[in-house]
């Protein structure tokens, strides 16, 4: 699910609204809406999907087995807080630069009636951030699963 996020991440990043396409008439602006507001509107589904679902198998798959725990904790643990940090960041600037994908009107603008075009990288940053919280998260599920197997006494 995650790599399938990256993709659409990757795909806004090429179509977003480039300075080029900005109209201004006295001081109102006007922007058109980018194939991008798609591919972020997808990009973040993927990911809050992929972040619930991830996290809902470690808490599953740790509770349904008593008997086991997991092999480092702290590290296990350690690394879930940061994919929900890195999946909070991540969030936010995607749904930012979803937001500024939409069309600003003349008048309306984005904030303050003034139009904002996103800045080249913001896609591929939060696609990097994706892969960052993918990572962390397969961490926490490798390090939550019982290591070796067990001995009886």
């Amino acid at each position: 699910m995650k790599a399938v996020d990256q993709l659409h991440g990757n795909e806004g990043e090429s179509k977003k609204a480039k300075k080029e396409d900005l109209k201004l008439s006295n001081k109102l602006c006007e922007l058109p809406q980018s194939h991008a507001f798609g591919f972020g509107i997808a990009a973040l589904t993927w990911l809050v999907i992929a972040q619930v679902v991830g996290n809902v198998m470690i808490c599953a798959h740790s509770r349904h087995r008593e008997d086991s725990k997991a092999m480092k904790p702290k590290i296990a643990t350690g690394l879930l807080v940061f994919s929900w940090v890195s999946f909070g960041i991540a969030a936010v600037l995607l749904s930012t630069a979803t937001s500024m994908s939409r069309r600003q009107a003349y008048g309306k603008g984005w904030l303050d009636h003034e139009c904002y075009v996103v800045k080249d990288g913001v896609f591929i940053g939060s696609g990097v951030l994706i892969l960052v919280t993918t990572a962390t998260l397969l961490g926490s599920a490798i390090f939550t699963h019982r290591g070796g197997r067990s001995t009886t006494r």
